[in-house]
């Protein structure tokens, strides 16, 4: 009777033993997908930057038309 309660017991713990390594392999995937998607808008943002200021130099420098 003791037996099988400490051999249930074990498995259970097995069995949460890999359940949180499967979850902490989630939790690292989506960590590194984070990361990858932070890195892209950081990106995308500073495009976004250079662009508007590319922009505003264009329109500096070129002359305005005639009828203004």
């Amino acid at each position: 009777m003791e037996e099988d309660r400490i051999t249930r017991l074990e498995t259970m713990a097995a069995f949460h033993e890999d359940t949180i390594q499967d979850l902490n392999d989630v939790i690292l995937r989506q960590q590194r997908q984070i990361d990858l998607l932070e890195e892209k808008v950081e990106m995308l943002l500073k495009r976004e930057k250079d662009a508007g200021e590319m922009s505003t130099a264009d329109r500096m420098e070129e002359p305005l038309p005639p009828h203004y």
